[in-house]
């Protein structure tokens, strides 16, 4: 069951915020994000990460655009309609978190929305698999 948001979303919004927010965050530490980076960010094969790419390229949310530190690689930056579709999910989440939290005490809502973020940011510094100190990789069948 999802909490009524305004527009409703669907399993390909789900994706694309995925998407959209690692590209975003690679921004905002000023670093690039590229296909590849992205599979490994996600864990999936760089084939469904170029595919969750295209989508959004497609739609208008991002362009690929020449590396400033290897021309002969492609990056992906964020378009003001990606920017835009971002922003408009970060909204319906907070009305998610509104309606499900709607009849807990304002002391809890604090609270967990502190917990949450604290959370959030413990697992930003988890290393990635297969890495130092990081979960092995999942096993190959």
């Amino acid at each position: 069951m999802q909490a009524p948001v305004d527009p409703p979303t669907g399993p390909k919004d789900l994706k694309r915020n995925l998407v959209l927010n690692i590209v975003d965050e690679a921004a905002e530490a000023d670093t690039e994000m590229t296909v590849g980076g992205l599979a490994d960010h996600l864990l999936v094969d760089p084939s469904v990460a170029s595919r969750m790419v295209s989508d959004c390229i497609s739609h208008g949310y991002l362009v690929r655009v020449a590396s400033q530190q290897d021309g002969r690689r492609t990056v992906l930056h964020l378009t003001e309609e990606g920017t835009a579709l971002l922003h408009r999910f970060r909204h319906q989440q907070r009305q998610a978190f509104e309606f499900i939290t709607r009849d807990w005490p304002e002391t809890e809502r604090l609270e967990f929305a502190r917990l949450l973020l604290k959370y959030t940011d413990s697992t930003a510094r988890l290393p990635a698999p297969g890495t130092a100190g990081g979960p092995p990789p999942p096993p190959v069948t």
